[in-house]
C-alpha cells in the first residue's frame, strides 16, 4: 500500500491543495460566504484528480524516469506496481475525483480540473520530450488548482480567477527552471530539452528574473483590482523582492547548482507565503 501512496506523488497533491484552499478562501471572502462542506468536496475531488494525473504520468514517463537518478526507483520504473495495476489505480482515482467535484462544486470547476488533467497528461507529456516550451505548457496544469478553488465558490471565471492563474504560471517557471539547473545532469541523461540544456543556463537565469518580475506584477494586480487589501500587497511585495534578490544573485553565482537549489527552496517558501496571503488577503485592510 505504501508504494501506491508514493506513486500518487503526495508532495504535489499537498502543495496543490494548499493553493486550492487559498483560491477558495479568497473567493469566499469576495462572496461573503464560507461553506465548509464545499471546501471539503473541493479538496477531496481535486486531490483525487491530481493524484490520477500523477499516477498515470508516472507510467507515461517511466522510460525517462529510468534514466534519472532521482526517479529511477519509482514503483512504475522498477515494476513493483505493474502497468495495468497502476493505470487502473490512476483511472479509478480520476473517476472518483471528478464525481466528487461534480456532486459538491459546479461544472465550471469540473471543467477546470479536466483542463488541468488534459494539459498534464497530454500536452505536457508530449511537449516536454520535444521542446523547451514544455515547461510553459506544464505550468498551465499547475495553475488550475488555485483557479478551481476560486471557481468552486464563484462559479464564474472573472478577473480574479485570471489573476490567480497568471500568478501561479509565473511562480512555476522560476521554480521549474531552478530544478532543471540544479538537476542538470539528470535532465541531460534523460534527453529532455529543458531550457538550461536546450539553450543555456545563462538564458534560463534571464528568464527566471523575467518570470519573478511577472509574478510580483501579477500579485500586485489582486490589490489593484480590489480583491485584496494593502496588508496582502505589502507581504507579497516583500516576498517577491526577496525572491528577486535571490534570482539576481545567480548572475554572479560561482556554483550554479548550489544557487539553483537555494532558489528552488526559496520558491517553496514563496508559494506558502502566497497561499496564506491570498487566503486572508480579502479579509485584511
Amino acid at each position: 500500500m505504501q508504494a501506491y501512496y508514493w506513486l500518487a506523488k503526495p508532495g504535489i497533491i499537498y502543495g496543490n491543495a494548499l493553493t486550492a484552499i487559498a483560491g477558495f478562501l479568497l473567493s469566499a471572502s469576495v462572496a461573503g460566504s464560507f461553506k465548509p462542506g464545499l471546501l471539503a468536496g473541493l479538496l477531496i475531488g481535486m486531490s483525487l484528480v491530481i493524484a490520477c494525473g500523477c499516477v498515470i504520468n508516472n507510467y507515461i514517463d517511466r522510460d525517462i524516469d529510468a534514466r534519472m537518478s532521482r526517479t529511477k526507483k519509482r514503483p512504475s520504473v522498477t515494476g513493483l506496481i505493474p502497468l495495468h495495476n497502476g493505470v487502473a489505480y490512476g483511472v479509478t482515482l480520476g473517476v472518483i475525483g471528478f464525481a466528487v467535484l461534480g456532486l459538491y462544486t459546479n461544472l465550471l470547476t469540473v471543467g477546470v480540473g479536466a483542463l488541468g488533467l488534459f494539459f498534464y497528461l497530454v500536452m505536457y507529456s508530449f511537449w516536454k520530450r520535444r521542446s523547451e516550451w514544455g515547461t510553459v505548457v506544464g505550468s498551465v496544469s499547475g495553475a488550475t488548482p488555485i483557479v478551481a478553488g476560486y471557481t468552486a465558490v464563484s462559479n464564474h471565471f472573472d478577473s480574479g480567477a485570471l489573476i490567480l492563474f497568471l500568478i501561479m504560471v509565473s511562480w512555476q517557471m522560476p521554480h521549474f527552471y531552478a530544478i532543471a539547473i540544479y538537476r542538470f545532469d539528470d535532465y541531460k541523461s534523460a534527453g529532455l530539452p529543458v531550457l538550461p540544456i536546450k539553450k543555456s543556463i545563462a538564458i534560463a537565469k534571464q528568464q527566471i528574473l523575467a518570470y519573478i518580475i511577472a509574478f510580483v506584477a501579477a500579485c500586485t494586480a489582486l490589490t489593484v483590482f480590489g480583491y485584496t487589501g494593502f496588508v496582502y500587497l505589502l507581504v507579497m511585495l516583500s516576498a517577491g523582492l526577496w525572491w528577486l534578490w535571490m534570482g539576481l544573485q545567480g548572475r554572479q553565482a560561482i556554483d550554479d547548482r548550489l544557487w539553483a537549489r537555494r532558489l528552488f527552496l526559496r520558491s517553496l517558501i514563496i508559494v506558502a507565503v502566497l497561499s496564506v496571503a491570498v487566503a486572508v488577503g480579502g479579509l485584511l485592510p
